[in-house]
């Protein structure tokens, strides 16, 4: 990431620089608490990548560029609390810290405070980034939806559970690459491709993060390994099981499904290993890593991708 060094220390320092109120304490010091939790910043470094295509300076999208991960963080103060996580980037989560009332309220706030980033922008600027951020708001939120009522439902297909992440992930991520054309006043077929390369490269990352959170470690990933196992969560990985084993593997399945803790994470990643599913969820991730690629060539009419490639290389290729 060294690369992108400066452009991460930009973005970090316009977050750090955001103006929240010192009172109520209750409600702001859980949201400087998360914000100071870092994370990769993946998404607002695409905004500003996207940006710079167009040859805007990096001052004219860190606005957008914290809207999109403010918005990012306030899904995930939500999801700890859903998902009942216990920890973030290898520290105590916003409702382990405080409580979850103090968690949803904190979290309403910055998702807030993301909107009113826009508002640095001009009257054109401020109406077509907003208005994509409303439409993605809804879509990460009927996703979020989605994949809860999936914990309810006996058989998920690899079709819903695709439509799933896209909404509750990738929409995200293309809604920053996109911001970025918006920015660069970039015409409405570069600011589609631009939204077109981050989804399919979001649903290849949501994928990746799913196997990462069965057959990662919990120093590289930086939460608690097994969280889907233990909610039951129906990821790509129980799908490709469910359509592979036969009777006996199922009923082993619903053995360790009725356990607890370890020895539940332990038992059905077993089962997962064992019937090589692993591989077959690194074969759909593929089709749309294949994707994000041709999105990419599309980009390069418009300027040198370089950075893009060496970006892709590392988000995709995350070590287990």
């Amino acid at each position: 990431m060294k690369a992108f060094e400066s452009r991460l220390v930009a973005i970090e320092t316009y977050l750090k620089g955001h103006p929240y109120p010192q009172e109520p304490a209750h409600l702001y010091d859980p949201i400087r608490y998360f914000m100071a939790l870092g994370g990769k910043r993946i998404r607002p470094l695409f905004t500003v990548l996207c940006a710079e295509l167009f040859r805007q300076p990096i001052a004219a999208s860190l606005p957008a560029a914290a809207a999109i991960e403010m918005f990012h963080n306030f899904t995930l103060i939500h999801d700890d609390i859903m998902d009942q996580a216990p920890k973030r980037r290898n520290l105590p989560t916003v409702h382990e810290q405080w409580n979850s009332n103090i968690a949803i309220l904190s979290g309403d706030a910055l998702m807030i405070h993301a909107f009113k980033e826009l508002e640095a922008y001009d009257a054109i600027k401020y109406q077509r980034l907003s208005s994509l951020l409303n439409k993605t708001a809804i879509e990460v939120c009927i996703g979020q939806q989605m994949d809860m009522d999936f914990e309810q439902l006996s058989t998920v297909s690899q079709e819903d559970y695709l439509s799933m992440i896209r909404l509750k992930t990738s929409v995200l991520l293309g809604c920053a690459c996109a911001f970025g054309g918006i920015i660069g006043d970039a015409t409405e077929q570069q600011i589609n491709t631009l939204y077109g390369f981050g989804e399919q490269l979001g649903i290849a990352f949501q994928i990746q993060d799913d196997l990462l959170d069965t057959f990662g470690t919990e120093d590289a990933v930086g939460k608690q390994i097994g969280g889907d196992i233990l909610c039951d969560k129906k990821t790509l990985l129980y799908i490709a099981f469910h359509e592979r084993a036969d009777k006996r593997e199922k009923a082993l399945f619903e053995q360790y499904r009725g356990m607890t803790g370890e020895e539940k994470i332990a038992g059905i990643k077993q089962l997962y290993w064992d019937a090589n599913v692993l591989d077959h969820c690194k074969s759909i991730q593929e089709v749309h890593w294949k994707n994000t690629l041709g999105y990419l060539d599309e980009m390069r009419t418009v300027s040198d991708c370089g950075l893009f490639q060496e970006l892709l290389q590392f988000i995709v290729h995350r070590n287990y």
